[in-house]
């Protein structure tokens, strides 16, 4: 199956534009979180240059962030650029070790390979394998544990259309009704 953007964004403004007022947005060279403004109505995940990859990514820490986080840009967060040092590498590591696991289990959802991103071309050495094996294991936890509600509704919707090749519109219908089962859909 071919994984076009206009289909994923699709998958989640469907699930999410009317329960969350969030919208799924291409970008440029950079990913960003904005909330809603004055110039605005609704809250946008922006994802980087058309990467399919840069989705799920933005996605996964959407579906992480909590309602207060999703008032703030970029939810709050600090980003340091490429060039970390090892101090910085272990703490941004720590920080991404979540989202990767989520963006794991999208990209299982969606049938495409994953690839960790230690986001740095530094001359820090960097240990690739290690973190791999602990994004696995968080992906592990967090799929016996079960998924959050948002998380869990979005990666039931990338798999009802990507693995089960379901229509869009049953794929996102999918999806709400595990947000209406956990109480996240309001009636429209």
């Amino acid at each position: 199956m071919t994984h076009r953007l206009e289909d994923v964004i699709a998958l989640f403004d469907g699930l999410f534009l009317t329960t969350y007022q969030t919208r799924l947005v291409r970008g440029g060279d950079e990913p960003l979180y904005l909330p809603a403004d004055a110039e605005c109505d609704h809250h946008r995940v922006i994802f980087a240059r058309g990467f399919f990859a840069s989705v799920l990514h933005e996605v996964s820490h959407w579906c992480i962030a909590g309602a207060r986080r999703r008032l703030l840009e970029d939810y709050g967060y600090w980003y340091l650029p490429d060039g970390r040092d090892a101090d910085e590498q272990a703490a941004f590591e720590a920080v991404e070790v979540a989202p990767q696991a989520l963006e794991l289990l999208f990209s299982q959802a969606c049938g495409l390979p994953f690839n960790v991103s230690v986001d740095n071309l530094g001359e820090v050495e960097v240990d690739r394998e290690g973190f791999r094996a602990r994004v696995e294991a968080r992906a592990a936890r967090v799929e016996a544990d079960g998924l959050a509600k948002r998380a869990g509704a979005f990666r039931d919707a990338l798999a009802a259309y990507y693995l089960k090749e379901r229509p869009l519109a049953e794929a996102v219908a999918l999806g709400r009704r595990r947000l209406e089962a956990v109480g996240e859909l309001t009636p429209a």
